[in-house]
């Protein structure tokens, strides 16, 4: 947009986007007026309508206009236009009545909060905004907002700020703490009837608490915090304002672990907090759920911020005051909502993991009573509702619930011991006139400790196995589901008590031909029992291999059939060598045949997860292909290999006629990826047919796992000679269609799996014939192409461009290596070549694109570079830093120099990847 509109131009696209009833013109003016939000002018005509107030319409579109403009566009403004923009917005704010529309108030306040952070010349802001609006009736709340949003902002990803300018504010911030928490108390004195203004004094109070700019003991006796708790005490506090207090105090309690305080202030807010316990039985009384979540919110809060010093102090004979936290938590968790339990579960995972690394008895001694509480809320959590039928369905709240339960219970049984567990819920299975949904619970819990259960039990396991095989046929289907469960995770003991298979396996059988789900866990169950006891099952080979030929008629999920497949497949691998060709083939064309028929008829439905569906028979002979094993001899005939070359037809067909469909390309590619993994170099027969038909499908369709499975066929035919020629040509092949892909517009940030695939690829060809990578004329336009994929900020295909420069870079060290010396003389000419061009793009990546936990990545790549030219990888350095701009776009300095040369030392002298990487991160926060 090349000239301004006029404001009476924009008001007509402001109305017609709000008024005019043509969907048409609606859509043309809010594309319209998009494009002016882009355009420079925006700043001065969204000034304009804020001072002409025409109508609401038009002023939200100004403000929401400014906010956007200082967020994402404050480069546009000389600094000589900074402080007029300043005095705008403190005008405009200054003209707020109580009739303003509050959104528009929100998008005002947040532009100056903005602006505050942004702004470095703009010195002592905070002060200056209290002296202005603190006596104004009608600024007093735009100026709460204000204050409020101004400690959210600071680490706001939009500004970019730089660590240097966040310390800069954070001070600001510190210095002006005890103004503003006095300030809040004063509103709160003077506007004691209106709770719309408290909440917003406690959102502010809260917002500097998170930023942990106060001083415990000097707002220990604040009045917003004495508020906070009697609004949490009192029963009859709104809900939205009881929200408001609990947050506050969370935030409170969190800053608590972040700074030393005085012992006494401490016991000060922990004694507040547990006094709250009788307002949480007042909420359960009242079934107000709502409030019981808040302060079960503020008990596990405590409970965290005081875990270092509960476990801590702990140690000895007798345990640290804040262990009685526990029991507000578990008070909690035995609420008779799971929604409130599920609330405390992050703090148990923390607790555990404490306890089990410092790996203490008598520290654990006194948190055992604690998890064996804990363990019994969730048994009872855990029932089902007495007039419940059949099974839980996947979508259920309550089934995802039972699940997090597996987990913590996993967790933390280490505390109390899995037998003892075990123990516990067997007696409760043989108490009188139990019900069934107690009962399945019982098991439930069992279930997730069986697998912990020490083989050589006999006191209990026998018991209820024996109880489980003797199941009535009118016990309900859920019980019957949990002890088929349990079987499975019992495949261990089972294992060391094979007299005991035989009926476990008819049992298991029996419930595998029933429906409603129990199909599925007996198959589950099953292939955990094949795996922990492959040898025992030999001579069940033909039952088993009868289960695999009619698996489709059985009601099994398709996650569970390929767990039996797989369970199956270890038990051919116990069987004589003589037998496993036979039961090989056998066990490909259960899946192949009724492929092959789908290939020639037009039966096919692609989507549809059944027997008509390709997929599901690809995704079968995938996990035939991922599961075997074989013990060979040296040039023994590996017969996976032979089943590979009679089936390769079919799976070629395959190709050819889906070869548009890309979820059906790879499964087809999975499978010949197994396939291949499998059998090495046996599978030559096929090499040269599958590379051509790769080659000339990925021409028509940039399928990335073609990709994937040409850095499969490097590693198992790249270390022979005789391939490297038509592995190199393979390579040279993909390149055309994808660089063809990737420089399109937005190709490399919409195509992360072609990128990943394509550097895997490249890599495999560097680790395995690096000479003949070197020397090839590919290398450089790969190069080229992956120094454009550093700022890709996708994690797995960013870490496959790190890996290839990393192997690049260090190929030839291995002094064995006869071509040593040609390998790394051709790389310091890379080096020359590409080395300053490759550290400035990964340290413009490292601060503007790429997330903190990303950049080990890139420190790899710079230390197999200093290891190749340590004077050349500081003068790249040097080079990369200087071209990084000076300021920001408020004028604060990103790096002093000081800190760049603090870099430099710390990058340069690092003698650890680990101490690089630190150097590195701390940088890119003064940009970010």
């Amino acid at each position: 947009m090349e000239n301004p509109p006029s404001t009476e131009t924009v008001l007509q696209g402001v109305h017609a986007l709000y008024n005019n009833p043509d969907l048409k013109e609606k859509d043309k003016a809010s594309a319209w007026l998009a494009e002016l939000q882009k355009s420079i002018h925006s700043w001065k005509i969204a000034d304009q309508l804020l001072q002409e107030k025409r109508d609401l319409h038009s002023c939200y579109f100004a403000a929401q206009t400014m906010r956007n403009k200082i967020q994402n566009s404050f480069h546009e403004l000389p600094p000589t236009a900074h402080e007029s923009l300043r005095d705008s917005l403190l005008e405009h704010i200054s003209h707020i009545t109580p009739e303003t529309n509050q959104i528009i108030v929100t998008q005002l306040c947040l532009a100056l909060a903005d602006l505050i952070l942004l702004m470095s010349a703009w010195r002592h802001p905070i002060a200056s905004l209290i002296e202005r609006f603190a006596t104004n009736t009608n600024s007093v709340t735009a100026l709460i907002v204000i204050l409020t949003l101004i400690p959210e902002e600071i680490e706001s990803r939009n500004l970019r700020l730089g660590a240097n300018r966040r310390d800069e504010m954070s001070n600001e911030l510190a210095m002006n703490s005890r103004r503003v928490a006095e300030f809040l108390q004063t509103c709160l004195i003077n506007r004691q009837q209106d709770e719309t203004i408290h909440a917003k004094i406690i959102k502010c109070f809260t917002s500097w608490t998170s930023m942990n700019v106060f001083k415990l003991e000097d707002i220990i006796d604040n009045m917003v915090l004495s508020y906070a708790f009697n609004l949490l005490r009192n029963p009859s506090t709104g809900t939205n304002m009881h929200e408001i207090a609990a947050d506050c105090l969370c935030a409170l309690l969190t800053c608590l672990e972040m700074t030393n305080n005085s012992a006494e202030c401490e016991h000060k807010v922990f004694t507040g907090i547990a006094e709250l316990q009788e307002a949480y039985l007042m909420c359960v009384a009242h079934e107000d759920v709502d409030k019981a979540v808040n302060l079960c919110r503020v008990f596990t809060v405590l409970a965290e911020s005081f875990q270092h010093q509960m476990i801590a102090s702990s140690c000895g004979a007798t345990a640290h005051y804040s262990i009685k936290s526990l029991d507000l938590v578990l008070n909690c968790v035995g609420h008779y909502d799971y929604e409130v339990a599920e609330i405390t579960f992050r703090m148990w995972f923390q607790l555990s993991e404490d306890l089990f690394n410092r790996n203490n008895c008598t520290l654990s001694a006194h948190f055992k009573p604690y998890i064996e509480r804990l363990i019994t809320a969730l048994y009872k959590h855990c029932q089902m509702e007495a007039d419940h039928e059949g099974l839980l369905e996947d979508d259920d709240s309550f089934k995802d619930f039972r699940h997090k339960v597996s987990e913590l219970i996993a967790d933390v049984i280490f505390i109390v011991s899995s037998s003892s567990c075990f123990k516990q819920m067997f007696m409760i299975l043989q108490q009188p006139n139990v019900t069934w949904e107690s009962s399945e619970a019982a098991l439930f819990v069992m279930q997730n400790v069986a697998r912990n259960i020490l083989p050589d039990e006999n006191e209990v396991v026998p018991k209820v196995v024996e109880a489980i095989l003797n199941l009535p046929e009118t016990c309900h289907i859920a019980i019957r589901y949990t002890s088929i469960n349990i079987l499975g995770e019992l495949c261990d003991w089972i294992d060391c008590h094979p007299e005991s298979m035989q009926p476990i396996l008819n049992f298991l059988l029996y419930a595998l031909q029933q429906k409603g789900g129990l199909a599925t866990a007996a198959a589950n169950a099953l292939q955990s029992i094949c795996c922990a006891s492959s040898n025992h099952l030999v001579p069940q080979i033909t039952g088993l291999m009868e289960i695999a030929r009619h698996m489709e008629s059985f009601e099994i999920q398709r996650d569970a059939s390929i767990n039996l497949l797989k369970g199956i497949v270890g038990v051919v691998g116990f069987l004589q060598k003589e037998q496993v060709s036979t039961v090989l083939l056998d066990l490909c064309s259960y899946q192949v045949t009724p492929l092959d028929h789908l290939l020639s008829s037009n039966e096919a439905k692609v989507g549809r997860n059944d027997g008509s569906d390709p997929k599901y028979w690809l995704d079968r002979l995938a996990a035939v292909f991922r599961y075997a094993h074989a013990n060979l001899q040296e040039n023994e005939t590996n017969p996976w290999a032979t089943a590979l070359t009679i089936y390769w037809p079919t799976l070629s067909k395959a190709m050819d006629k889906y070869q548009a469909e890309n979820n059906v390309m790879e499964r087809i590619v999975r499978c010949m990826r197994y396939a291949i993994r499998t059998t090495g170099r046996q599978a030559a027969p096929i090499l040269e047919e599958l590379v051509k038909q790769m080659i000339h499908v990925y021409n028509h369709h940039q399928h990335s796992c073609l990709l994937y499975l040409g850095s499969v066929l490097m590693d198992e035919f790249a270390l022979d000679d005789v391939y490297v020629p038509g592995l190199l040509s393979m390579l040279q092949a993909f390149i055309e269609p994808t660089f063809n892909l990737l420089q399109r517009e937005n190709g490399l940030k919409n195509n992360p799996d072609t990128v990943d695939d394509f550097f895997r690829l490249a890599n495999r060809f560097v680790l395995r014939r690096p000479l003949d990578f070197l020397k090839s004329p590919l290398v450089q336009p790969i190069i080229q192409c992956a120094l454009l994929a550093c700022t890709l900020d996708h994690k797995d295909a960013n870490l496959s461009v790190m890996k290839f420069f990393c192997s690049l870079l260090s190929s030839g060290r291995d002094l064995a290596n006869p071509d040593s010396a040609a390998i790394q003389e051709l790389i310091k000419q890379m080096v020359a070549v590409n080395g300053e061009a490759l550290v400035v793009n990964l340290i413009y990546s490292s601060i503007f694109c790429l997330h903190s936990y990303m950049l080990s990545d890139v420190v790899d790549v710079f230390y197999e570079l200093k290891k190749i030219d340590p004077k050349g990888f500081v003068d790249f350095l040097q080079s990369a830093v200087s071209a990084l701009p000076k300021e920001n776009s408020g004028g604060t300095v990103t790096a002093t120099d000081d800190q760049l040369r603090n870099f430099m030392r710390r990058t340069t002298n690092a003698d650890s990847s680990r101490h690089m990487t630190q150097a590195l991160q701390d940088f890119a926060k003064l940009y970010r």
